[in-house]
């Protein structure tokens, strides 16, 4: 579980995050929506440490992020798992290559061992069959697969992804959808997502944070998205006409 309380952050004087607080449970898909400039990619990038919050408290489990020492933010670091938007593959590794490496890289675990690990996470996402290809060898859904079996080959307690369906089509971003929602309940993963996909919203959002202009201006589920009232909320989710006769069959 990770809780925010009163997250706040600046750069040049200009106030991005304005007094965040929330809780991302564990065993859940928690979602944070908005649009372009509302603080989301900031607030991912406080949580995984890039930035430095000004003021607040940060809790992952019952640690106080901002009085851990030096070792114990390692530690920390070696329990995160991050699915990137482009996927961030090493292009010249092939996909066991690029499963293995944060193992290779953080851990002091034996080749027979790391390579173990990576054969059953790649199972896990559906590619056995793709061990020894390249990344460029694949297609934008295998590439993200590849990318989540990367993220938790270590079996972090906490998995960031940052818009994991960008460039995907409709059918291949829910497979990558309810895959992050699997192995998230399975492994019991306090797991973060950023998007701008509201059919991930409606499928896996166990818990939305919905942020505008810095603020938290509503949270809920995806069940309970629905029927808010919230009018920023409203614009946001349901600007096209096919969500909003989505709404409308629905209540």
């Amino acid at each position: 579980m990770i809780t925010l309380k009163n997250i706040m952050k600046s750069f040049d004087g200009t106030e991005v995050l304005k007094g965040i607080s929330m809780t991302f449970e564990a065993g859940k898909t928690n979602l944070i929506i908005g649009q372009s400039g509302s603080g989301k990619t900031v607030l991912l990038k406080c949580l995984l440490g890039l930035h430095q919050i000004d003021s607040g408290q940060m809790y992952f489990n019952d640690q106080v992020f901002g009085e851990m020492d030096e070792e114990s933010r390692r530690t920390l670091r070696r329990e995160m798992g991050m699915v990137f938007q482009g996927s961030a593959l090493f292009d010249s590794m092939s996909v066991l290559e690029n499963v293995m490496f944060p193992m290779k890289m953080l851990t002091k675990k034996s080749y027979a061992e790391i390579k173990c690990a990576a054969e059953e996470v790649i199972e896990r996402v559906n590619l056995e069959n793709a061990n020894n290809k390249l990344p460029a060898e694949l297609s934008g859904g295998m590439q993200k697969r590849v990318a989540i079996a990367r993220a938790v080959v270590m079996k972090p307690k906490y998995l960031f992804c940052d818009e994991p369906n960008s460039g995907l089509d409709p059918k291949t971003a829910i497979v990558i959808d309810n895959l992050i929602r699997e192995i998230t309940q399975e492994n019991n993963i306090t797991t973060v997502i950023n998007s701008h996909d509201m059919n991930s919203v409606m499928e896996i959002g166990d818990t939305i944070l919905f942020l505008k202009d810095g603020l938290k201006a509503w949270e809920g589920s995806k069940e309970l998205i629905f029927n808010t009232d919230n009018d920023a909320v409203n614009d946001f989710v349901y600007s096209s006409n096919l969500m909003k006769k989505i709404k409308q069959v629905h209540n």
